[in-house]
């Protein structure tokens, strides 16, 4: 029997959130009202069925399925039997997505019958595995997600069965995977806490929010830095399935939403919406931002249509839980570009390639020591290892920091383009591109090049309305731009890929680049 005492685990965040604020409102999901002390007794209930299937203590359970009330009360479930959560990106392929339930060792998975048939597929993959046979028939058992939501007479999981150690693992969260194999970054109990910490701290969080969850919870930043933080506030939470402006904009007015969180393609997707101008805002006094770079442009574009809104920007990544550093609404303008300082628990340097300190506006990669580190990559000791080098952990992130200690992403180690001998920075050629008054998204990357090595190209989807002209891109680079920096092509798109949370997916394009030049 673990430490009751001193037990500090998600659950318990949700048991006291409904301890303080019994009738409160805690979850809106479609026609779905709950306070939460309903929402405990539902999670109560899920954990006895889960049970009830033979799972208990340190089983890794995944589940593959959109936003729902179902899913996040299933989170909370898992976390009280001590069940490690392992989500998987429902945008995988069942090829993919045996991977990581062979890799997890998960016992079960937890679907929907939108994904059923992927699932099924998963399983077939497997059927030459040991692992098969460990894995619950999803079909007839946890196949469907709500079979798993009880009814108001259905038994609560007893008191006296055990629960995790605040130490214990909580979830396995698989990485994008964009060099390699996808990673499972493994974090307990305890990390997730100390995050959730430095969120409401930083981030101006509040128990009066509204908030609103239309990122995949599969994802750490909507699920850790926006659900967990808000249930240990006890705040109430309007979920949405997908992140469309045309549900997201008359939410916001309907349910009078005051925070809201999304990458930057969604909020310019917002901003591009007929219904903008049309949808009363005025409640949405928080607006966060990560999971990618906010342009410049598009930053002012929200603080002048938006301004009873005030913004943050959120850094880091699924390894730290996933903050890391923040930049707050009053210096947004100041050090506009800026992804901010270290959070509350955490300390931020750069280094070299030698894990030697870098001077004020050197670029090193980002690095990291905070008790939101991970415990390391599930069963991957050498990446765990590299990662960890020198005591610190590593993002894989370049960056510059300035004399006040302010920090600026300037590319992904792996998106740093090196042509000519240069070394071009993704990042500053898409903020010069995103001036034009003619595009609203752009993905500078370096392709292939028998002269350059890696030539700088870049990908551009027009604003809705306007005929986009290259030669004045050109123009605009040439302006603001040293010659290597300049894309030596302009490729025009209706849309650009991207994954469910909004990074825009630059593998893809580099894979499906083909070259105009003559």
């Amino acid at each position: 029997m673990s430490d009751m005492i001193h037990r500090q685990t998600l659950y318990d965040l949700l048991h006291r959130s409904a301890a303080r604020f019994p009738q409160k409102t805690a979850i809106i999901y479609q026609n779905t009202r709950q306070s939460y002390m309903e929402w405990e007794h539902d999670v109560l209930r899920m954990a006895q069925r889960l049970s009830d299937h033979g799972l208990c203590l340190h089983d890794h359970v995944a589940v593959y399925a959109r936003n729902s009330h179902d899913y996040a009360t299933l989170i909370f479930a898992a976390a009280r039997l001590g069940i490690v959560l392992v989500p998987i990106n429902f945008m995988l392929s069942a090829e993919e997505t045996a991977y990581i339930m062979e890799h997890a060792g998960v016992k079960a998975i937890v679907t929907t019958p939108e994904f059923l048939e992927t699932v099924q597929a998963a399983r077939s993959v497997l059927a030459d595995s040991p692992l098969a046979a460990l894995l619950i028939d999803t079909a007839t058992i946890l196949g469907d997600l709500p079979t798993l939501h009880p009814g108001p007479s259905d038994p609560m999981i007893s008191d006296d069965t055990d629960y995790p150690d605040s130490h214990d693992l909580a979830q396995i969260l698989y990485t994008s995977g964009t060099e390699s194999r996808p990673k499972g970054v493994m974090l307990t109990h305890d990390n997730l806490i100390s995050e959730y910490v430095s969120v409401i701290v930083d981030g101006g969080f509040s128990p009066q929010d509204i908030v609103l969850h239309a990122l995949p919870f599969y994802h750490s930043a909507q699920q850790h830095v926006f659900l967990g933080p808000y249930v240990y506030l006890g705040a109430t939470h309007v979920i949405l399935s997908v992140p469309k402006a045309e549900t997201i904009l008359p939410l916001i007015e309907a349910e009078g939403v005051t925070e809201f969180f999304a990458p930057p393609t969604v909020w310019i997707s917002l901003l591009r919406s007929d219904l903008f101008d049309k949808t009363n805002l005025s409640t949405l006094t928080k607006g966060h931002y990560g999971a990618a770079i906010m342009p410049r442009e598009v930053l002012v574009e929200l603080q002048t249509r938006l301004p009873n809104t005030r913004f943050w920007n959120f850094y880091g990544q699924t390894e730290v839980a996933p903050l890391a550093t923040v930049l707050g609404p009053d210096e947004q303008l100041s050090k506009l570009g800026s992804c901010g300082k270290a959070g509350l628990n955490v300390e931020t340097i750069l280094l070299n390639d030698v894990n030697e300190p870098v001077a004020p506006g050197q670029i090193g990669e980002i690095c990291h020591r905070t008790p939101h580190a991970m415990q390391g990559y599930y069963r991957n000791p050498e990446q765990t290892a590299a990662a960890f080098a020198g005591g610190w952990f590593h993002s894989g992130d370049l960056g510059v920091m300035d004399e006040d200690g302010y920090l600026t992403v300037v590319d992904r180690k792996k998106d740093m383009i090196k042509t000519g001998g240069e070394n071009v920075a993704s990042r500053e050629v898409e903020e010069v591109l995103y001036r034009a008054p003619d595009i609203a998204e752009v993905a500078v990357f370096g392709v292939p090049d028998p002269y350059w090595v890696e030539k700088v190209v870049a990908v551009i989807v027009p604003k809705a309305g306007t005929t986009p002209n290259p030669d004045d891109w050109l123009k605009l680079c040439q302006q603001h731009l040293a010659p290597y920096k300049i894309p030596k092509e302009f490729q025009i798109r209706q849309d650009l890929p991207k994954n469910p949370s909004g990074k825009i997916l630059k593998r893809d394009l580099r894979q499906s680049w083909t070259s105009t030049a003559s």
